[in-house]
């Protein structure tokens, strides 16, 4: 039987499959982007092989180039020619690769831009090294010597293993010493620190209520004694540390043949990948993830890990998303329950679904002016007298930071909400108060239960939107670097008023304020991946919650 055109349009089909057209055309997309991203970052931790060749010019004379393939180009030949170059045998275009040469503080540069048809006698050298620093980038080269103090140890020029295994048990030692460094300066001294801050504001607010007599003084000073005879013992054990850490050195030739001396101090790891075999590899890649997930930045943050922005986002969305889901749910709850239906109630949803397209920037410029200047100031003058003229809660920090995107994300919560709550038949509340609930019980005991799935679908939306917001932040609490968490063992344990790294704001810097962008090219893709993650395992634990409500409140629905 024949359908016609028509009688197919009004059937309803041909939007069911344009529906499904553009829902499998997302998919594609948000893979597409995400598999794009990832291909580009994930790869910044894969150990490439070290090329070493040599490099002419017309009109110069040969020289080597050493270094790892960070990307590759095809420039036309118009562009060859404005610099003074061309293709190779008339081509339209040529290939131009990226050569990641480090040695930043022999060079100046970290990248070089070659072309490929002026490179010769390419080879990749079993003993060529690679070595991340603290500072100055990758060193490439080969090892010469090893020592310990100023007492030569191995020699790589008459046995190279026996050379290498002895640099790599050096450079444990030194991570191991400089870990203990940090963790005395960071948990032990930052303690101490923290404490005679607190003693310093006790006095001055002694002072200000003209209560700082001889037993204050004396109480006073009795605590800074403890502290400071606490201080001289930690700084005596940094003493020997750093006495210890500066003891072994090495020396490695450059691409040049110049030899550079290296403090052992100075290297996180050394590397030879062209002699690493597949499992040396992998082990070496997962752990550089593992550097990255878990260590503090450096480089100017184009090196290292970012922790303490992973570690901010998420108290930072988990403190948001405590202080948004009360206020959205009563504020829903009120206009659907409670409030009387009319010109007032409509003017209140229409000045909520206005709010959820206001600009985020707008939010941020909200809380600047308002919570920090305003609020916070207030607060510091009320309760924080003995800090002043240096602010507490008058400046940008974690709380005003939640409190603005709890702001933001207010209206998506109190929609979800609303519209949870208008799904429940009428008939359940008239039957719960005909069998003498009070309207209260109803409430509480009937009506919230059955909405919370839409509740948590609110909150859902508002993580998603949070976790990913940036210009407001700027504003009111995000920082380039944090030198401590905001949440530690130092009392009151969770420092509101303290700024944060946030992984957005990260990629921010990196991306467009980094004064080496060629290095912090793939660590921006890495740390967009990672930021995709981090909101998917909050929307999948949120999704996971309200599903465990809706399951165990299905039979009030029955």
């Amino acid at each position: 039987m024949r359908v016609s055109v028509k009688e197919w349009i009004k059937s309803g089909s041909p939007f069911i499959w344009l529906n499904a057209g553009a829902v499998a055309i997302s998919i594609i997309m948000v893979l597409g982007l995400i598999g794009f991203i990832a291909a580009k970052g994930l790869v910044h931790f894969w150990p490439g092989k070290i090329m070493e060749a040599s490099y002419t010019l017309p009109g110069n004379p040969a020289a080597i180039v050493m270094g790892q393939i960070s990307d590759t180009e095809m420039v036309p030949q118009s562009q060859l020619k404005a610099i003074g170059l061309n293709t190779e045998d008339g081509a339209s275009e040529a290939k131009r690769i990226l050569i990641k040469v480090g040695n930043r503080d022999v060079y100046g540069g970290d990248f070089r831009w070659v072309l490929e048809h002026h490179l010769s006698d390419i080879n990749y050298p079993e003993k060529a090294m690679a070595v991340e620093r603290r500072e100055w980038g990758n060193f490439y080269g080969f090892l010469d010597k090893v020592y310990e103090g100023e007492t030569l140890v191995a020699d790589a020029q008459q046995d190279h293993d026996q050379a290498w295994a002895y640099f790599q048990t050096l450079i444990e030692r030194s991570l191991t010493i400089h870990d203990e460094i940090m963790d005395i300066q960071k948990h032990d001294i930052g303690a101490i620190n923290y404490e005679i801050e607190r003693l310093r504001l006790k006095q001055r607010s002694y002072e200000l209520k003209n209560n700082y007599g001889e037993e204050q003084k004396a109480e006073l000073e009795q605590a800074r004694q403890v502290l400071d005879e606490e201080y001289k013992g930690y700084q005596a054990q940094l003493n020997e540390l750093y006495a210890a850490l500066a003891r072994d050195h090495f020396t490695a030739i450059e691409m040049g043949g110049k030899s550079v001396h290296i403090e052992m101090s100075e290297v996180v790891r050394a590397f030879e990948p062209n002699n690493m075999n597949f499992f040396e590899k992998v082990s070496h890649y997962f752990s550089k993830v593992g550097e990255f997930l878990g260590d503090d930045p450096r480089e100017a943050n184009t090196e290292g890990g970012v922790f303490p922005a992973i570690f901010g986002t998420v108290l930072m969305v988990i403190l948001m998303a405590i202080m948004v889901t009360p206020l959205g749910v009563v504020a829903a709850v009120y206009l659907r329950e409670y409030a009387k239906q009319g010109t007032i109630t409509k003017v209140i949803r229409i000045a909520v679904n206005n709010l959820a397209g206001v600009p985020s920037i707008v939010y941020g410029v909200f809380g600047l002016g308002f919570f920090v200047y305003f609020l916070g100031g207030t607060i510091d003058e009320l309760f924080y007298p003995e800090a002043l003229p240096s602010p507490t809660f008058g400046t940008s920090g974690l709380l005003w930071a939640s409190i603005t995107l709890a702001l933001l994300t207010l209206p998506v919560v109190i929609v979800a909400t609303e519209e949870g709550l208008a799904r429940i038949p009428r008939m359940i509340r008239e039957g719960s108060l005909a069998l003498g609930a009070t309207k209260w019980e109803t409430l509480t005991r009937v009506i919230l239960p059955m909405a919370s799935p839409a509740m948590m679908t609110g909150v859902i939306l508002a993580v998603a939107r949070a976790a990913g917001e940036v210009a407001p932040l700027m504003l009111v609490g995000v920082v380039k670097l944090a030198p401590t968490l905001p949440l530690n063992g130092n009392y009151p344990f969770l420092h509101l008023d303290q700024k944060f790294m946030h992984l957005g704001f990260h990629i921010y810097d990196v991306g467009f304020q980094s004064p080496n962008v060629e290095a912090a090219r793939p660590l921006v893709y890495a740390t967009a991946l990672l930021l995709v993650i981090v909101i998917a395992l909050l929307n999948l634990s949120a999704i996971y919650i309200r599903n465990h409500l809706r399951e165990k409140y299905k039979s009030l629905e029955m």
